[in-house]
């Protein structure tokens, strides 16, 4: 494992922290298999993971943005390369248990598209959210990808055609995240976000996560069903009484 992710074991919640402060945490592509394979394996130790940024910044993207390579990639090679980032993404949503980002400072690019598809996202009221692609002459479909289903088609379109960094604020009013607090109140409100999620019982933060990632690509009936079916076996579980 390098250095460009930590992580630490709390008790039962898994704390991941990006760790290229110097770099505003952009990642390097090889970082975004290591974070896949962390998220794979978080639920064998943890029931929540707490993903956040070194330093002032969460993440501004991936450290090869922008940087034309010497030769350019068959389309093959092109394809293995694109499908990092997208296992990244699809770590996020498959994950068992639930992941809550914590954004300070830049979440642009990979990082906005990294908050985005987290289950929960608490950013600071300083924080600010971008993708910048365009501007990079590349197809952000990408960063469309990870908020497909997490912001609304008009506020998707401008955020990307746009390239603006919009505040934790705006970021909020298109659902791009859940909540934004003062700078100096973030780390207590996420605490004791924690502490809450973690005083449920398991069956239920876990069934929360499968019926989230599930249900939304259902017709209504069928959600309803699949409501109907997970309710009553997971509340007949003995672990819900504990």
């Amino acid at each position: 494992m390098s250095d460009d992710i930590l992580v630490k074991q709390d008790g039962p919640l898994l704390r991941v922290t990006f760790n290229r402060p110097d770099h505003g945490n952009a990642l390097p592509d090889v970082a975004a298999g290591e974070l896949t394979r962390i998220l794979e394996k978080a639920p064998e130790t943890s029931r929540l993971v707490v993903l956040r940024g070194a330093g002032k910044d969460f993440c501004t993207g991936r450290a090869a943005m922008g940087v034309k390579p010497a030769v350019d990639p068959e389309a093959l090679e092109r394809k293995r390369q694109s499908d990092v980032i997208f296992n990244t993404y699809s770590a996020f949503r498959n994950s068992k248990i639930p992941i809550v980002a914590v954004v300070t400072g830049r979440a642009h690019g990979f990082g906005c598209a990294l908050a985005g598809v987290a289950d929960i996202t608490i950013a600071a009221e300083s924080a600010t959210f971008q993708v910048p692609e365009m501007a990079h002459r590349i197809l952000p479909t990408m960063v469309l990808s990870a908020l497909v289903d997490r912001v609304p088609r008009k506020e998707l379109a401008y955020l990307v055609y746009s390239t603006a960094a919009i505040s934790a604020a705006r970021a909020r009013e298109c659902g791009l995240i859940s909540e934004y607090v003062p700078d100096a109140k973030l780390d207590e409100f996420v605490e004791a976000l924690c502490k809450t999620i973690l005083n449920a019982p398991t069956p239920a933060t876990e069934g929360v996560k499968e019926y989230l990632r599930r249900a939304v690509t259902m017709d209504v009936p069928s959600a309803v069903d699949f409501a109907r079916s997970m309710h009553a076996v997971v509340n007949s579980s003995s672990e819900m009484r504990k």
